[in-house]
């Protein structure tokens, strides 16, 4: 895993300034053991392409603050996320929390719509790929229909409205089999949150889809009746304010009440959480089928607790980490996570701070001096 034209630096926080975004990994990072699979737009849109011509099907998902506050709310939620092969991290927010707690990770990692959607239709335009969007007014749908048509002619595009009565098994039935008729590569709903993802959770099964993508309030923004977030606003980590004034009443529980709560959140998980995980992700489809069956098993025992599925350390540890561990100078997590810091960076492994007050640089040369004269 290496990386052109690094800088060196002191402690964790090491910050790529130039490089291949081809090279970046894909990343499965804990954060208050919410799994965010840190990607890059190109690996995203690459995973999707790769489920659509094998036939394979996929639910990609998203962390912004918001979600992640919902994830903290609502145990079936949080299940979700979990259980989608993709989580991608949709906010600067997000990074921020990430590097707060040990880790920083270059701005490429920011997946949002804004970047993703004009980067995923052009591929699905080049493979004459079909998409299918769900949710939003009808006016607002037909609107974004047309737009897209026109841009990107070679992409079959289909559509159904979000009003219709969730609960209503009839009306469910209808659009299932709408979808179903034309069997879409990329379903996009966009319904808002919470509301997205029960109807994805409860239906998924059912949908005759490669991809499945929960998407907000992307279909009004492909119509145009909601303008995209500048960029130098959203590198900066400002989306929310720019979005809050354009939309105050609708937005003000969400960021007024979601933003401190967040904030506090990650403070707490300081001194209370677990230590920061980093690790490669596994091969996104064979998560899928491990993931099927955990939860093929616990129906079946009558577990109702999710629990994470281990992946693939990236690195194994040196030989310095098993003395630091006996040591009781690094925790397990710790060292899995320095070790991929040490990666990232280009450094030497006794160079990674794991954390303040930890793993300090005079009890890693003491250990390092006695390994010499052992």
């Amino acid at each position: 895993m290496n990386f052109p034209n690094r800088r060196q630096g002191d402690g964790v926080h090491q910050q790529l300034d130039r490089y291949e975004v081809e090279t970046l990994p894909n990343l499965n990072v804990y954060l208050l053991e919410r799994r965010i699979t840190c990607m890059t737009v190109p690996a995203i849109v690459e995973a999707i392409y790769r489920a659509s011509v094998e036939g394979k099907k996929m639910t990609v998902a998203n962390y912004n603050v918001h979600s992640f506050n919902l994830s903290m709310q609502l145990p079936w939620y949080y299940q979700f996320l979990q259980n989608a092969e993709i989580t991608h991290c949709d906010s600067t927010g997000i990074l921020k929390a990430i590097k707060w707690m040990g880790l920083e990770l270059p701005i490429e990692y920011r997946s949002s719509y804004t970047l993703l959607m004009p980067k995923l239709l052009t591929k699905c335009n080049e493979h004459k790929l079909s998409v299918f969007l769900l949710g939003s007014k009808p006016q607002s749908l037909d609107t974004a229909l047309e737009r897209l048509s026109q841009k990107y002619p070679k992409t079959n595009f289909f559509g159904h409205h979000g009003y219709f009565d969730k609960e209503d098994r009839e009306q469910n039935e209808a659009v299932i089999q709408k979808i179903n008729q034309v069997k879409p590569n990329v379903l996009i709903v966009g319904m808002g949150m919470p509301l997205q993802e029960n109807w994805v959770q409860q239906h998924r099964s059912r949908l005759s889809v490669n991809a499945i993508m929960l998407g907000g309030a992307i279909i009004d923004r492909l119509a145009g009746v909601v303008p995209d977030c500048p960029q130098f606003i959203a590198n900066v980590g400002l989306e929310w304010l720019y979005r809050f004034c354009r939309e105050p009443k609708r937005l003000a529980a969400r960021y007024l009440l979601g933003n401190p709560a967040f904030a506090l959140q990650i403070a707490l998980g300081q001194f209370y959480a677990p230590p920061l995980r980093v690790q490669l992700m596994k091969p996104i489809h064979s998560y899928r089928l491990e993931v099927d069956a955990l939860t093929n098993n616990l129906s079946s025992t009558g577990a109702t607790q999710y629990q994470d599925l281990p992946t693939t350390i990236c690195t194994k540890a040196k030989r310095l980490v098993d003395y630091l561990i006996e040591a009781n100078l690094l925790t397990k997590a710790q060292a899995e996570t320095a070790s991929l810091e040490q990666k990232l960076a280009g450094i030497l492994f006794n160079e990674v701070r794991v954390r303040p007050g930890v793993a300090k640089q005079p009890s890693l040369e003491l250990i390092t001096k006695d390994r010499a004269n052992g």
